[in-house]
């Protein structure tokens, strides 16, 4: 049989998982280019099936607990549907929490790294910080830090380079605004303690306690650190010591650790009738005082917007990172009354809502 004649075989080939027996008549040539054709067919058709049915991984990393951070991850997983990310289907969340133990921060980061997940989503600033000392490509999305620049996250809010973006809650400013509320509500205030983590635990803590002593001392008002752990002894004692020193109110740091204790928090403002003012709504609805301070719910259905953007393609460094343009002032009435507070009508005007 010469080159030229055709001839009858069957083909049997596999590519990236695809497999096809093919029964064909053939020149050389012919056969060349038919197997290259069909090769190339076969790798497209492979690709775009991976491609579609690939289910993104996310990492989301949190010094508390799993019951503090419940509402505010549904938060961001419920703006992640809107977006087209469904759990299960095109998405998977591997949630770690550090269960109020600060050392653990750096290890569950590791472990989130090693699990190669495809982004991670931190709650602070020390666990961004933590993240990215275990990776540089792992792109990291903060859904509320302190001062990201401040705490050596990122080179600047527009651009900021490497692979941490996301947003910043401007928590000192705001703690500011917060003294001056707490001034006016509470007549006679002279004295006023600062609920904080111990002194080193965390850059973010520092920055806060700063601005608070220099906006104290513009109005007036002395002021009292008292460092405690979160946890039921800790702030148990932390409040025996407020009333001890005759401190005539309370101001809490932003803090994951905190946040997840809030309900306790409240309670122990309440039982020893301390007016107080929390950076976050939640603190209020867990029946506390006072809040003031960004729209914690805001942020973070703003990072899953971050976290859509860069799965599909964009670069963390390349993404700003955003302040919080949403504030709120919350007060509870109901919470005045038990501790024997009025509340002037000039504060209460102020407020965006009040719970009565």
């Amino acid at each position: 049989m010469s080159s030229d004649e055709w001839r009858e075989t069957v083909i049997r080939f596999q590519v990236s998982g695809f497999s096809k027996k093919l029964r064909v008549k053939f020149m050389p040539k012919k056969f060349i280019q038919l197997a290259l054709s069909t090769l190339l067919l076969a790798l497209s058709f492979s690709a775009a099936a991976q491609q579609t049915g690939k289910i993104a991984r996310i990492g989301f990393l949190d010094a508390s607990t799993p019951s503090g951070s419940a509402v505010t991850l549904e938060v961001l997983r419920q703006e992640m549907r809107k977006l087209g990310w469904v759990e299960g289907k095109n998405i998977t969340v591997e949630a770690r929490f550090a269960e109020q133990k600060r050392k653990r921060v750096p290890e569950l980061a590791a472990e989130l790294v090693r699990t190669k997940v495809d982004l991670i989503v931190v709650t602070s600033g020390p666990s961004a910080s933590a993240a990215k000392a275990v990776t540089t490509t792992i792109p990291i999305v903060i859904t509320g830090a302190v001062d990201p620049v401040g705490e050596g996250l990122i080179a600047s809010l527009a651009r900021p380079g490497g692979n941490v973006t996301g947003l910043s809650t401007l928590a000192p400013e705001l703690s500011t605004k917060r003294l001056e509320i707490l001034k006016d509500a509470v007549p006679k205030l002279t004295r006023i303690g600062i609920l904080r983590p111990p002194r080193g635990a965390t850059i973010a803590t520092d920055l806060q306690v700063k601005e608070l002593k220099a906006a104290a001392s513009v109005l007036k008002l002395k002021l009292e650190e008292i460092e405690t752990e979160a946890d039921a002894k800790g702030l148990e004692r932390a409040f025996q010591t407020a009333k001890h020193n005759q401190i005539n109110a309370i101001i809490n740091t932003a803090s994951r650790n905190f946040f997840a204790e809030r309900k306790r928090i409240v309670e122990l403002a309440s039982q020893y009738r301390l007016p107080a003012i929390y950076n976050q709504k939640d603190y209020v609805d867990e029946g506390g005082l006072m809040s003031y301070g960004a729209d914690y719910h805001d942020l973070y259905r703003r990072a899953a917007y971050y976290v859509d953007k860069i799965l599909k393609g964009a670069k963390p460094g390349d993404l700003p990172v955003q302040q919080a343009t949403k504030f709120e002032f919350v007060i509870n009435l109901k919470a005045a009354n038990q501790i024997g507070l009025t509340i002037p009508a000039r504060v209460l005007e102020r407020a965006d809502k009040v719970i009565r």
